[in-house]
């Protein structure tokens, strides 16, 4: 971005750049990062700051956020876009040849806020940066907006220029155990005495989840005592010269991980969040009966800030976190700060929350900086069996993995997730009318509670006997408004018309609605608010851990030894009719990042009628998973030694003593004379640059071609393939 900047300034005249991002913080780097090379850029104040900058020929260098094209809602952008143009100045035109570089392209340029930009600079040129890969579910793609890649640098060619640093994997595991199974059941029958089973299965559903038992008192204090020995053991943490970041699964969460290392005498630790402590969050929270998460949280903030607003709070802990380590020496993290921070002291990265994608990936690079020659890697610790969903997202910014997929390809998938989605909502209405159908006129409030809980509410027997037609409307309702918010906001593009959409949304209501009556008419309705801290007791009390335990045994290999190397061989044994065939290739991969347990479900809440079983059956699900897992890790490692270092299992000649040399010998049927001569004339008569560059490949094509004919072998289809598999090289 900096040299291309400098390189249109050079050599354009009446050339101006405008730099748009997203964040404040994102901002502020870019003006840090252009003041270095002693390039003055100009950070606009506001939206008619910005318009009275562009149609002045003055400052030819600008940085700017999105939003000051506008903040209204998706559904006002169009009056929004005719309002703004309507208020420019009298015969505006920004002024100059007018480049605009938008960092972060795949978030900020979706939808209407591209539109309102286009519409205030329509002759500008826009130039997309991204370090995310562009197969997303965004409802615009940047590869729509921006047109073809015109460059791209991939997370292990950044390693080999010595750029960033490679990273180091550990997947540790806090084996759980339920203490007392008797006093569990004692403690929850007694806490829930005189709710009916639906409530009390609500309850079990709220609770009975394996992210409740992840949430224990026990597991934490084991992952707060492994950090805390890190602390003192490792090097750089131990030095002050690095510190650490711990993602955490939630708000509350990250507020008990605090006060834990808080209470064990690690006070220079912070949590940065979006939460901002207002008493309006604690407003009913008060239930007589303990702390509530919100309460909890609430208190936690307060005492962290000592008076302090949240955003200068978190400004001081950024500052010292990179500038004094040791004064600094953990963030506790939920979103916030795992894109866009860039802190070279950070080295470990403690993760104990589901993540996945690029959202991942973005995560792990926070302790990927360099930061002096004691600093050989970034280390990310993983307490949520992640290995699957890591490798996926390095495999994703490492192998090129969406050449090929062009976006009409991408527009298909998400016309048949939308095609999925639409046909899911139409059945779940369907079914709740349906169940609906039997009530008699004049299917008011009345006419529902009398159907679904009997004439009388107050007979027990009544209320016995429509019990199955409550669950099942209960059951049906929650699927539904599940159906209706995976297509919320995308009910036009799905092929709904406005008047079916008000429709929809009348439906939504009404059954919402007429749940919430139902459940209150029959006692069935449960204040989860009220026994959330007799849950919260139950889980810390009867729940154990034991000391956490490494399953990986990956010693000296790294994240793109582990990944990008081995899924280069793990690509070339995919059989040819699923790697050519996209749909087979992704369903492939797909089946291959399953997972057995969810956080968020419950087992089945109504199968297990007591509290105890249930808990009990997910931790010896998660046992086995955990199993699995480890076999699992053991075999990746196992694998990529072989792959590392294939010398050592005697699969390949001496002479073969690089991966390149060993690809071509696979594929040439084993000739090792005829590798090492093809590898020798890439090396010697191939053009710098030449991936990508039409007349560089042919060029190399031809080297293949002579190189192949010398030793008899004049098949096409392996012409091409070698072609191909000498592109994928890195050495090439």
């Amino acid at each position: 971005m900096v040299w291309l900047t400098k390189w249109i300034r050079e050599n354009i005249p009446h050339a101006r750049v405008l730099i748009i991002t997203d964040r404040d913080e994102l901002d502020r780097q870019i003006e840090k990062v252009y003041k270095g090379i002693e390039e003055n850029i100009y950070r606009t104040k506001s939206g008619k700051d910005l318009i009275n900058k562009l149609n002045d020929t003055l400052p030819w260098l600008m940085c700017s956020l999105i939003h000051k094209f506008g903040n209204k809602e998706k559904n006002e952008y169009d009056e929004y876009i005719r309002e703004l143009k309507s208020n420019l100045p009298e015969n505006f035109k920004a002024k100059g040849h007018i480049y605009v570089f938008v960092d972060e392209c795949h978030r900020t340029q979706s939808g209407e806020l591209h539109k309102a930009m286009k519409s205030i600079l329509p002759e500008a040129l826009f130039i997309g940066f991204t370090g995310t890969p562009l197969l997303k579910q965004d409802k615009q793609r940047s590869i729509d907006i921006f047109g073809k890649y015109i460059h791209t640098y991939k997370f292990d060619e950044a390693v080999m220029d010595n750029m960033v640093l490679d990273l180091r994997y550990e997947a540790r595991d806090i084996e759980q155990k339920i203490t007392s199974m008797d006093k569990i059941d004692l403690w929850f029958e007694a806490k829930t005495k005189g709710l009916t089973e639906s409530a009390k299965t609500e309850l079990k559903r709220k609770w009975g989840t394996i992210k409740k038992v992840f949430s224990s008192k026990s597991r934490l204090d084991k992952i707060v005592a492994d950090i805390l020995f890190d602390m003192g053991t490792k090097v750089r943490l131990q030095n002050g010269k690095g510190n650490a970041m711990l993602v955490s699964g939630s708000i509350y969460q990250a507020c008990r991980y605090y006060e834990m290392f808080q209470n064990a005498g690690l006070t220079n630790c912070a949590i940065i969040t979006s939460f901002s402590p207002s008493y309006a969050d604690i407003k009913g929270e008060e239930t007589g009966e303990g702390y509530t998460e919100k309460l909890l949280q609430f208190e936690i903030y307060q005492k962290m800030l000592k008076g302090k607003t949240p955003e200068a709070f978190e400004e001081e802990a950024k500052k010292k976190f990179i500038e004094e380590p040791a004064q600094m020496k953990l963030l506790i993290v939920v979103d916030k700060l795992l894109t866009g921070f860039d802190a070279p002291p950070a080295t470990y990265l403690y993760i104990d929350k589901k993540m996945e994608d690029h959202g991942l990936f973005q995560a792990i690079c926070r302790v990927n900086r360099l930061d002096g020659d004691d600093k050989e890697y970034g280390y990310i610790i993983d307490y949520k069996d992640l290995f699957n969903s890591l490798e996926k997202s390095v495999i994703d910014y490492t192998s090129g993995a969406f050449r090929g997929y062009d976006p009409e390809d991408v527009q298909g998938l998400l016309s048949d997730r939308l095609k999925k989605e639409k046909e899911r909502l139409d059945n779940a209405l369907e079914a709740v009318k349906a169940l609906c159908e039997p009530v008699e006129p004049p299917k008011d409030t009345l006419s529902y509670i009398q159907y679904f809980c009997g004439k009388d509410t107050q007979n027990p027997a009544e209320l016995k006997e429509t019990e199955p037609r409550r669950v099942l409307l209960y059951k049906s309702v929650v699927s539904l408004l599940r159906a209706y918010a995976n297509i919320a906001n995308e009910l036009e593009e799905a092929g709904y018309s406005r008047e079916e959409i008000i429709s929809i949304q009348k439906d939504i209501k009404h059954y919402e609605d007429l749940r919430k009556a139902i459940q209150l008419a029959s006692g069935d309705y449960i204040d989860l608010k009220k026994y959330e801290p007799a849950m919260r007791h139950l889980i810390d009390s009867y729940i154990g851990a034991e000391e956490s335990r490494v399953l990986s045994a990956f010693d000296d290999l790294s994240l793109v030894d582990l990944i990008v190397e081995r899924g280069r061989a793990f690509i070339q044994d995919i059989p040819d009719n699923i790697r050519t065939n996209k749909g087979a290739m992704a369903e492939t991969i797909e089946n291959n990042l399953r997972r057995v347990i969810t956080e968020e479900s419950p087992t089945n809440p109504i199968y297990y009628e007591k509290m105890s079983v249930l808990l009990d059956e997910l931790i010896k699900l998660r046992r086995k998973e955990r199993e699995r897992y480890e076999e699992y890790l053991q075999k990746i490692c196992e694998l990529t030694k072989k792959i590392k270092k294939p010398d050592t299992n005697g699969d390949y000649p001496p002479s073969l003593n690089s991966p390149a040399k060993r690809a071509l010998y696979d594929n040439l049927e084993r000739n090792e004379e005829l590798a090492i001569e093809l590898d020798e004339a890439i090396k010697t008569r191939g053009h710098d640059g030449w991936k990508g560059n039409m007349l560089k490949e042919k060029h190399m094509k031809l080297i293949i071609r002579e190189t192949r004919a010398k030793y008899g072998r004049t098949d096409e289809k392996e012409q091409e393939n070698i072609f191909e598999l000498i592109k994928k090289q890195s050495e090439y």
